[in-house]
């Protein structure tokens, strides 16, 4: 029975524990973002623009940011990808035509750091969701210790049995 309390109340600290360090990493990569003063722009078009003009600092605002990011990179490329434009670049000076060639690598210059944006504001979204896991991991850890100190002591079931006597 003492292991059952003592498992439990260390249950009960880790889940304090986890659910203070997931939410400080929440607020901190919240801070971060919003340190950063990006606004989503107006033509944002994740979850029916819901998010345009706002400050990016929780996971669904910069998951619009790096939706929008894509979606202007893909525009200023016409659809090339940063391949497909290095391919495009390197075939433009093999045939002569350095302008072209130029503005091929222009192109990829900006979907490349377009694609780099986007990496380091999904990694804010998986920071985000990752925290939110160890906070509930928290309150679950905080749940299961909770419920092992609150388990009494066992109790001896007295089962009584009827005793027939044959009186015949």
């Amino acid at each position: 029975m003492k292991a059952t309390k003592t498992v439990g109340i260390i249950s009960i600290v880790a889940g304090i524990v986890l659910l203070i360090a997931g939410a400080l990493t929440y607020g901190m990569v919240s801070s971060q973002l919003a340190a950063e003063k990006i606004t989503v722009p107006a033509d944002a078009t994740f979850m029916g623009g819901a998010f345009a003009g706002k400050p990016v600092s929780g996971p669904l605002s910069a998951y619009a940011q790096a939706d929008i990011i894509n979606h202007h990179a893909m525009a200023a490329s016409e659809g090339k990808t940063y391949s497909e434009l290095g391919a495009l670049a390197t075939a433009a000076k093999e045939a002569g035509d350095t302008e072209l060639a130029d503005q091929y690598t222009a192109t990829r210059t900006t979907v490349m750091n377009a694609s780099f944006l986007r990496a380091s504001l999904f990694t804010s979204v998986v920071a985000f969701g990752v925290a939110a896991l160890v906070m509930g991991l928290g309150i679950l850890f905080g749940l299961i210790g909770w419920a092992l100190t609150r388990v009494g002591a066992p109790v001896a079931a007295v089962v009584e049995r009827d005793v027939v006597v044959d009186r015949s």
